[in-house]
């Protein structure tokens, strides 16, 4: 990194959950980057309590120190009652996306970390949005892109990402596949520099198809993608029976495990992670990661919401953020 500090931005997500509250935590380390919050300001400091007074106005110009946050201030649409969704502020909570998105593109912001957000109150408010994942491809521009998790020991990207689970099998194509796996191997060597990287690729069916006899994704699909790619000199393992796959001795020969669909994966690695996991998005332009939990309602504004996973969204969003290319 530079002498000049980076900037990461960091929205604070839905205001009715537990985002505002735990970006309080950050106020208690001293950071190698700016930590530029997005969000109304009035109600980041009523929810950071003591830790308000670190809050300082954002200026892209000037470098408060590491010991205070600054905040980039959009202000609410509707009044917020911690725990209680409000439609109106759904374009709020977009806004602050946007804004993080428009600086890292233009190169004002190194990376951005997300607080949680509330799918179905904004889809309430009348905006189709069926996640941070698809926002960004869309805002971006890109093509496509990889949701992945990470956290106690695991890596694990998605096929397919907020799908109804009947809708699975028809999304996953011999181009969807190959290109996910283009963008995880990518990611991993030039993100987290893996050098050679070994991705265990799970099968769709119980018992990766039987050989047939339990579907045939796997004979149709996932196999010629896998043998495509290994000519290519991609190192890939599978299709793997996935109750399987998530065992120690199988997890020890690869970097990373591509799931076919969102509760195959997931609720391993919640199970090893929950409250330090992380959110990663691959295949965009910029840098981005996440919490790895909800907006946890029945919390906010009680002061009691474990800040674990921000802290360590944003410690691997710094470390990304050096390796970009």
């Amino acid at each position: 990194m530079s002498a000049a500090r980076p900037v990461v931005a960091i929205t604070s997500g839905e205001p009715a959950g537990i985002g505002p509250d735990i970006c309080a935590a950050l106020a208690t380390r001293r950071w190698p980057v700016r930590l530029v919050l997005i969000g109304d300001a009035g109600l980041l400091r009523s929810r950071m309590g003591p830790a308000g007074e670190a809050l300082v106005d954002h200026r892209a110009d000037v470098d408060p120190g590491p010991s205070r946050l600054e905040c980039l201030h959009l202000p609410l649409a509707a009044a917020v009652t911690p725990g209680r969704l409000a439609p109106a502020n759904a374009c709020y909570v977009l806004a602050l996306l946007d804004r993080a998105i428009d600086g890292c593109v233009a190169g004002d912001f190194a990376a951005m970390v997300t607080a949680p957000v509330h799918k179905g109150v904004i889809c309430d408010a009348g905006i189709a949005f069926s996640g941070h994942t698809e926002y960004l491809a869309a805002r971006t521009g890109s093509e496509r892109v990889v949701m992945m998790l990470a956290g106690g020991g695991l890596r694990v990207a998605l096929a397919t990402t907020h799908l109804p689970l009947a809708e699975v099998p028809r999304a996953i194509t011999r181009p969807l596949l190959a290109h996910t796996l283009r963008i995880v191997d990518h990611d991993l060597r030039v993100r987290f520099a893996i050098d050679r990287p070994r991705i265990l690729v799970a099968g769709l069916n119980p018992h990766a198809g039987e050989g047939g006899h339990m579907g045939r994704e796997e004979i149709d699909v996932i196999v010629p993608v896998l043998d495509a790619l290994r000519a290519e000199g991609m190192r890939l393992e599978g299709p793997l029976p996935a109750d399987t796959l998530f065992v120690p001795h199988t997890l020890a020969r690869g970097d990373a495990v591509l799931a076919m669909y969102h509760d195959q994966g997931l609720p391993v690695l919640k199970h090893a992670s929950f409250g330090g996991g992380v959110n990663v998005t691959l295949g965009l332009p910029i840098v981005r990661t996440s919490v790895d939990h909800g907006t946890a309602l029945d919390l906010a504004g009680r002061g009691g919401a474990d800040p674990g996973s921000l802290i360590t969204a944003l410690e691997l969003a710094i470390e990304l953020a050096r390796g970009k290319g």
